[in-house]
């Protein structure tokens, strides 16, 4: 596990993230391009995905880090109404359907959040 540790990059403090509340957002770099991702929790733990919508690619916050609809159950885009479930990403209505949510690696611990890159969502470039 502690190479994994290596590759982790910190976004944020455990209590910036309320459960159903709102989320983070942090800088990405997505298929090549300057993107944003954001974590949120649901069902006590942190989900993260790329904030771009499966319907268009648009980010979904309707304003920054407030990600899900008003009940807390789901992630909302702002601009058509996609919803999204927060655990899986997977579309639930809207016209995001049979879309989902690109998800990030994240982990939680020593009360941190960190995300993972992977083969498609890197560290951002340096400006």
């Amino acid at each position: 596990m502690a190479g994994d540790a290596a590759h982790e990059v910190f976004i944020c403090a455990s209590d910036a993230v309320a459960e159903g509340g709102k989320g983070v957002r942090f800088p990405v770099q997505a298929f090549g391009d300057p993107a944003t991702g954001f974590v949120v929790r649901y069902d006590g733990k942190p989900h993260a995905y790329l904030n771009r919508c499966a319907h268009v690619p648009i980010e979904l916050d309707w304003a920054e880090g407030e990600f899900f609809e008003s009940s807390g159950l789901y992630l909302m885009c702002a601009t058509h109404g996609a919803i999204y479930v927060p655990d899986s990403g997977l579309c639930a209505g809207g016209p995001c359907k049979g879309g989902r949510l690109r998800p990030i690696a994240v982990r939680e611990h020593d009360d941190k959040i960190f995300w993972q890159p992977d083969d498609l969502i890197g560290l951002p470039q340096a400006t």
